[in-house]
């Protein structure tokens, strides 16, 4: 009988996607009872559950910015097109001589991807959210070579990838963190590609479905180990902890020879990662789980400490327990860390920077820049936006609420997004550099004037 009701459900969402309607909404969704700022800082509002057999499902439909139009910039800044015209631009690199490095990529084509009735749903959804189609496997190289803050050499710099997304370079070293293994490839500074062939460093965790198919890639202060976000194959480990090794976690590669451990766990997806300039401590941005209610769970900004664990898919916000998952064989709630920050109930954050300095005004002087990629599943939407998450003397946030930087994605009505935010660099010069994944366009934030 319960199949029976879920083929039922899963027929009416059908009904409302073939119609081609410009978002989607399932039948009785459930409706936010707290605004995101209510479920935002370092102590959010914890809502209480809302369990849903079928996720409440509203998707603003991408139809990119309308040419001479932007989003909009908080006061004092100014925002500008540094490059456009990309394919899904994911994840950016801000080198150290201007150049910028872009991964053009989408999640890879999966052998075992459903179909029938769910795989089609799944894959008009993703159509309507801008993703879905295949990927460029591309990383492209930006230049303004006459300083004028726009791009007007755009190379492909790397090709024949498997659906890129973290990049760094160390040295005279270039590591690409693809979807399924961990790449590294000569680097010389202002070349304008990469034709040599990589060495592999390790494999990254991608079977199963790889629902979350984004592997996140950073250095170490001291350019001796390499950190990679992996994300849950899963939203509650539905299929099995076998299904999850090595996953919902920050791995650490030493470069010298290879080894890995686990760094931190029980991280659902931890994608945007960085240090702190100061305190050299290392940060991650998390997206949590869903199916809990428009309110539940905050995605958060968080330091990760070795040997961390965050709870996932037991525990959340550092010990309320999922009563959807069969109990922790080892009672692991009390030695559950909770998160230093929320930033909001499915927002999705992906890239995360911090600030180096006062370039975009004092008040942006100190803390994370955080792109919010926006809801799929919460009424009314969430994220579609860039903040600011400032931080105090000690080097953590502070009781203040995140600054946006960036609106002005979505429609007064919802029904239509004009880019999706993916990632926020600061580059050298101290402009910040965002990702559009929906508009496929890099915005360039500067100081007013």
């Amino acid at each position: 009988m319960r199949k029976i009701l879920r083929y039922l459900a899963i027929a009416l969402i059908v009904l409302i996607v073939v119609a081609g309607a410009s978002f989607y909404v399932v039948s009785r969704p459930d409706v936010a009872r707290y605004s995101t700022a209510e479920l935002s800082g370092r102590v959010p509002v914890m809502a209480g559950v809302e369990p849903e057999t079928f996720p409440t499902v509203r998707i603003p439909e991408v139809s990119g910015f309308p040419a001479n139009t932007a989003p909009r910039a908080a006061k004092g800044l100014a925002v500008s097109r540094f490059a456009d015209g990309l394919d899904n631009p994911r994840a950016i690199l801000a080198l150290p001589n201007g150049d910028v490095l872009v991964a053009e990529s989408q999640a890879p084509t999966k052998k075992n991807e459903s179909g029938g009735i769910e795989g089609a749903i799944m894959k008009r959804l993703m159509s309507a959210a801008g993703s879905g189609g295949p990927s460029a496997n591309r990383i492209t190289l930006l230049r303004d070579a006459d300083g004028d803050g726009r791009a007007e050499v755009k190379l492909p710099y790397l090709t024949g990838l498997n659906s890129p997304y973290g990049m760094v370079v160390v040295g005279t070293t270039l590591y690409v963190a693809n979807t399924d293994a961990l790449l590294a490839f000569p680097y010389v500074a202002g070349a304008d590609s990469i034709t040599a062939k990589p060495r592999k460093i390790a494999d990254l965790p991608a079977a199963g479905t790889n629902q979350h198919w984004t592997k996140s890639l950073i250095a170490s202060p001291d350019g001796k180990r390499l950190l990679v976000g992996v994300g849950a194959d899963s939203n509650i480990a539905e299929k099995g902890m076998a299904r999850e090794k090595n996953r919902a976690a920050i791995l650490e590669f030493s470069i010298a020879d290879g080894k890995s451990r686990i760094y931190g766990a029980g991280l659902r997806n931890p994608v945007g990662m960085g240090f702190h300039p100061i305190e050299a401590s290392l940060w991650t941005v998390v997206n949590e789980r869903d199916m809990l209610g428009s309110d539940l769970v905050p995605d958060y900004l968080t330091a990760v400490d070795f040997g961390d664990f965050f709870g996932w898919p037991w525990y959340y916000w550092g010990g309320f327990i999922d009563a959807r998952v069969a109990p922790d064989t080892q009672d692991r709630r009390q030695y559950t860390r909770r998160p230093d920050y929320a930033l909001g109930a499915h927002v999705a954050p992906l890239g995360m920077s911090f600030a180096r300095g006062p370039a975009l005004g004092e008040r942006f002087a100190n803390g994370a820049f955080i792109a919010l990629h926006g809801s799929w599943n919460r009424v009314p939407v969430s994220g579609y936006s860039v903040v600011f998450v400032p931080f105090g003397a000690q080097g953590t946030p502070g009781d203040v609420l995140p600054i946006t930087v960036l609106d002005g994605f979505v429609s007064a009505d919802e029904a239509k997004a004009f880019g999706r935010p993916s990632d926020a660099q600061v580059a050298p010069d101290g402009a910040l550099l965002v990702a559009d994944d929906g508009a496929n366009i890099i915005w360039r934030v500067t100081k007013a004037g």
